[in-house]
C-alpha cells in the first residue's frame, strides 16, 4: 500500500513535491477501494532530470546487458502474474480469468517478443562506404490507457528499454494499481537508476507536462483521438517525435462465402470482449442485405447468454465499464442508436435487470445500421455491436472505409484469396483474416486519426531509435 502514495524516481520510492490523492474506484461496487499519490509538473521535472541523467550511461549499453535486463524483469513480472491479474480486476472491472489469461500476460508477451526480436535487431549496416546506425532516441514519456493497463506498458517499456533509451511512465489514474506494480517489477530486476521512473497523475497535470517537457525526446502516447491531438499539440513546441495508439471504429465484413453463423457468432465474442474496451474490437459488422435478418437472429442468439456480473464470481462473462463518466457514454450512445432509427435486437439502456450498482452494461446489438448513424461513426468502448447491411462487395468496402479512424479491420470470407483480395484495399493498420489467434509479432498501430507509429516485437523498438549516417566511415 505504501507504494501507491509515492513515484518510482531515480530508483527509489519518493513522496510527491506536493501532496495529493486521488481515490481509485472498484467499478463494480462504485467504492474506492485504495487512494493513489497523483503529481505535477514538479514531479515531472525530478523524473526527467533522473532519466536524462542516466541516459549516456545505459545508451552505451551493450546488447546482452539489455537482454539481460529484460530477462530480469519477464522473471519478475511472472513472480507477480498474480498480483497483476488481482490488480486488473479490482481497478478496471476484469472478470479475474480474463484478468490473468489475457490481460495480465500480454505484458508476459510483449517482454518476450522483444528479448526476441533484440537477440537479432540491428542497430547498424554498411552501405558502400556509409555507415547506417540507429541509437536510442533519448528521454522518453510513455503515457498509458486504462483499458488494457500491461499490455500498454510492457509494449512500451520493453522496446524503450531494447533501444537503450530512459524512460517516464504515466499509467491511467483510473486504473494505476497496476503502473505500481510494474514499478516494483523493474525494482526487483534491478534496472539502474533512472532508467525507468514512474508518476502517478492526470492529463492535464502530468501527462502534458510531459509531453511538452524540453528534456522529453519522445512521447510514445496510447489513448482516445481527442486526447493524442492534445499531445501531440504541446509536443510540437520542441519538435520531439510523437508515437500515438489512438481510437478506432473498425469493420468486420462478412463475405457472402463465409459461414455466416459462424462468422456473426464470433463478431459478437470479438466485440464484446473485455466489456467491448478494446480500440480494435470490431464494432461494425458487414453482412449481405439479402441475410441481414438472418445475422440478426444469429448475433441476437449469440448475445443473450453473456453473462454479466462481479469479476470475482466464476460465472461472469464480462465485467462492468471502468467508469462512471464511460457508463454515462455508453448509455448515451444507445439511446442515440434508438432515436436514430437501429432497430434493437438485444440488450439496450440501463444496466441488466439483475445488477442495481456497479458500472455494468447491457450486451447490446443494434441492426439495419447505416454508416451515418452516431453509432456507426463514434467509438462507442463499450459491448456495443452495430450491424450494417451491405447490398455488394464494393458497398462493403466503402463502407468499412468510410470513418476518420483506421486502426483495424476484419474479412470473414470462405476462400482464402477472395479474403486477401478485399484485405489489400481496407485502409487499416491491421486486418484480421478469419478470426487468427493474436500475433504480438505483427506491427500495430493505425492509418489516418488512429495514430502514427507501430508497436510489438522488433516493430515497437523502431519509434525508440533515431537514424544516423556516418559517411565516409570507409571499407
Amino acid at each position: 500500500m505504501s507504494n501507491r502514495l509515492k513515484f518510482f524516481i531515480d530508483g527509489q520510492w519518493v513522496d510527491p513535491v506536493q501532496p495529493a490523492l486521488l481515490d481509485v474506484i472498484d467499478p463494480s461496487t462504485e467504492e474506492v477501494f485504495t487512494q493513489i499519490a497523483i503529481g505535477s509538473a514538479a514531479d515531472v521535472d525530478r523524473a526527467v532530470a533522473a532519466a536524462k541523467a542516466a541516459f549516456p550511461a545505459f545508451s552505451m549499453t551493450s546488447r546482452e546487458d539489455r537482454l539481460s535486463l529484460l530477462e530480469r524483469i519477464l522473471a519478475a513480472y511472472n513472480d507477480r502474474i498474480d498480483d497483476i491479474a488481482e490488480a486488473v480486476s479490482r481497478e478496471m472491472g476484469a472478470p479475474l480469468p480474463f484478468a490473468r489469461d489475457s490481460q495480465a500476460t500480454s505484458g508476459s508477451a510483449h517482454l518476450e517478443t522483444t528479448i526476441e526480436a533484440l537477440k537479432t535487431f540491428a542497430f547498424s549496416e554498411k552501405r558502400g562506404t556509409t555507415m547506417i546506425v540507429r541509437e536510442p532516441i533519448g528521454v522518453c514519456a510513455l503515457i498509458t490507457p486504462w483499458n488494457w493497463p500491461l499490455n500498454q506498458i510492457a509494449c512500451k517499456v520493453a522496446p524503450a528499454i531494447a533501444a537503450g533509451c530512459t524512460m517516464v511512465l504515466k499509467p491511467s489514474e483510473i486504473a494505476p494499481i497496476t503502473g505500481v506494480i510494474f514499478a516494483e517489477i523493474m525494482e526487483a530486476a534491478g534496472t539502474p537508476k533512472g532508467v525507468f521512473n514512474l508518476v502517478h497523475g492526470t492529463g492535464p497535470d502530468v501527462g502534458q507536462p510531459m509531453a511538452s517537457h524540453p528534456d522529453v525526446d519522445m512521447v510514445s502516447f496510447t489513448g482516445s483521438t481527442r486526447a493524442g491531438v492534445a499531445v501531440a499539440k504541446v509536443a510540437a513546441d520542441t519538435v520531439k517525435r510523437v508515437a500515438q495508439e489512438l481510437g478506432g471504429k473498425s469493420a468486420n465484413i462478412i463475405l457472402p462465402d463465409a459461414d455466416l453463423e459462424v462468422a456473426v457468432r464470433k463478431g459478437v465474442a470479438g466485440c464484446f470482449g473485455n466489456s467491448g474496451q478494446s480500440c480494435n474490437a470490431p464494432t461494425r459488422m458487414l453482412v449481405p442485405a439479402d441475410r441481414h435478418d438472418e445475422a440478426l437472429a444469429v448475433a441476437k442468439a449469440a448475445a443473450e447468454p453473456f453473462v454479466v456480473g462481479d469479476p470475482r464470481s466464476p460465472d461472469t462473462r464480462l465485467g462492468p465499464v471502468v467508469s462512471h463518466v464511460q457508463f454515462d457514454k455508453i448509455q448515451a450512445l444507445i439511446e442515440a442508436g434508438i432515436r436514430e432509427g437501429a432497430t434493437l435486437v438485444a440488450g439496450g439502456p440501463g444496466r441488466p435487470e439483475h445488477l442495481n450498482r456497479g458500472y455494468y452494461v447491457r450486451p447490446t446489438v443494434f441492426g439495419n445500421v447505416t454508416n451515418d448513424m452516431t453509432i456507426a461513426r463514434e467509438e462507442i468502448f463499450g459491448p456495443v455491436l452495430s450491424i450494417l447491411p451491405y447490398k455488394d462487395e464494393e458497398e462493403a468496402i466503402a463502407i468499412a472505409n468510410d470513418t476518420v479512424y483506421g486502426l483495424a479491420a476484419y474479412v470473414q470470407s470462405g476462400d482464402i484469396g477472395h479474403a486477401r483480395r478485399v484485405a489489400a484495399r481496407l485502409r487499416a493498420g491491421c486486418v484480421h483474416i478469419n478470426y487468427p489467434a493474436w500475433d504480438p509479432y505483427a506491427p500495430f498501430g493505425g492509418y489516418k486519426q488512429s495514430g502514427n507509429g507501430r508497436e510489438y516485437g522488433e516493430w515497437g523498438l523502431h519509434d525508440f531509435l533515431e537514424v544516423k549516417a556516418v559517411i565516409g566511415y570507409g571499407e
